[in-house]
């Protein structure tokens, strides 16, 4: 797995087990929606600075997103489309 996809998989993770939308995610870390998609996708190159601001909206240490999957473990489960109401 390379890093890109790395961090797609970590951030469609943190993500998902803290129930943030990426509709939510990008407006709390001021970038559009189409931004997280893309970088979950692994087709964004996204900068160090965009990192820190998605790491502080997730209250998560950036390296977090780095991290190396647990073997055979199953692919991060996404959250049904739409907004979650009352942000």
């Amino acid at each position: 797995m390379d890093t890109r996809d790395r961090l797609a998989w970590n951030l469609r993770k943190v993500r998902a087990d803290k129930k943030v939308t990426q509709e939510n995610l990008a407006v709390d870390a001021g970038v559009d929606r189409t931004t997280i998609s893309g970088i979950e996708r692994g087709d964004f190159n996204v900068s160090i600075d965009l990192l820190d601001r998605i790491a502080s909206a997730l209250a998560i240490d950036v390296a977090e997103l780095f991290a190396i999957p647990i073997e055979g473990e199953a692919p991060p489960s996404t959250l049904p489309a739409g907004r979650k109401p009352g942000r």
